[in-house]
């Protein structure tokens, strides 16, 4: 569960694909349906 909790914080960094893998096998969805990419000059603002 901290693996969610952080993910939902929006605190992480990375993530593990097998992490990703378990999100998306328990949410039915492809990897593009949760993760959007935002590039470092987006988050420095």
């Amino acid at each position: 569960m901290a693996n969610l909790s952080i993910l939902k914080n929006g605190k992480a960094k990375a993530i593990r694909l097998s992490t990703l893998e378990a999100i998306c096998k328990a949410l039915e969805c492809q990897p593009g349906d949760v993760l959007e990419y935002q590039s470092d000059e987006d988050t420095q603002e």
